[in-house]
């Protein structure tokens, strides 16, 4: 079967103003998350654990807004809002798949700040290259897992009358309330899946910041500011992760939140960058 998407608007001048603004925000994503994949990658920043996370979390925010962004833009622009059911489940999967990847990875940010500030003389005996390797393997195992169990719910969902999907992408609560049976249960099974994810992750996130804030109890003013600067992008990442837009508007931010709170990033950025200048001004 094929579904029709609805779309966020019917009137035309406010896709018009939708797509600009769609279209913007991609392009803004995939500039700000290659900027800082690239950066990382060519400096010597990639050894370090923090920044071995970041170009992950990059990586994955340029795949996971690429799962909904080019395809909202182009129905925004051709007006056709068409997706067949194979690509409705490939988007589905996909979003759950990429986005439980990035919120682990968050996690594992978390835990490596913790190790950082309660064990800075052990940071990198414990927070070694196999360590960091198995902890991003970790994060597509663990999501494979939860993907698969969400998608596993639907695949054999029956369709034959309505096939119009009330959102701008396939979203699962959207495509259950076109399906041909009584989906209640599917429905419960559904949040009790991502509620027990989301649970774990919360207790993995507040526990780490309340080991970090209790480390820091007895340290300097000064001791306290260095430590929590280097919190500070990690915390308001997550906290976005949250927000309306999180599909489109939260990968986009990412960046600039990672870039502008890091000393160390914006260091590296401009030697990288300065010197590729340099380098072809030579050339020339």
């Amino acid at each position: 079967p094929e579904f029709i998407l609805l779309g966020l608007s019917y009137n035309h001048n406010i896709q018009i103003l939708c797509f600009i603004f769609f279209l913007f925000c991609y392009i803004a994503i995939l500039v700000g998350n290659l900027l800082i994949l690239i950066s990382i990658r060519c400096s010597a920043l990639f050894h370090q654990p923090m920044y071995y996370f970041l170009s992950h979390l990059s990586s994955m925010d340029i795949r996971y807004t690429s799962c909904v962004t080019p395809k909202l833009i182009g129905d925004l622009l051709l007006g056709r809002k068409a997706i067949s059911y194979g690509n409705c489940m490939l988007q589905i999967f996909s979003l759950h798949f990429l986005g439980m990847i990035e919120i682990f990875i968050l996690t594992v940010m978390a835990f490596d700040r913790c190790v950082a500030i309660c064990k800075p003389l052990h940071y990198m005996i414990i927070m070694n290259k196999t360590t960091c390797n198995l902890l991003v393997l970790a994060a597509w195992a663990g999501r494979a897992v939860h993907s698969f169990s969400q998608f596993s719910m639907i695949i054999r969902l029956p369709f034959c009358g309505p096939n119009k999907i009330d959102h701008y992408y396939c979203d699962i609560f959207p495509f259950l309330k076109v399906a041909c049976t009584d989906t209640y249960i599917t429905g419960i099974l559904v949040v009790a899946n991502s509620g027990r994810v989301a649970l774990v992750t919360f207790v993995l996130l507040f526990g780490s910041y309340v080991i970090i804030l209790f480390t820091l109890r007895n340290h300097s003013a000064e001791g306290k500011c260095k430590a929590l600067s280097t919190c500070g992008s990690h915390i308001t990442v997550v906290d976005k992760i949250f927000a309306l837009f999180y599909t489109i508007i939260a990968p986009m931010f990412n960046p600039l939140i990672c870039t502008l709170r890091n000393t160390e990033m914006k260091k590296a950025m401009r030697k990288v960058w300065c010197e590729k200048i340099f380098s072809e001004e030579k050339h020339h």
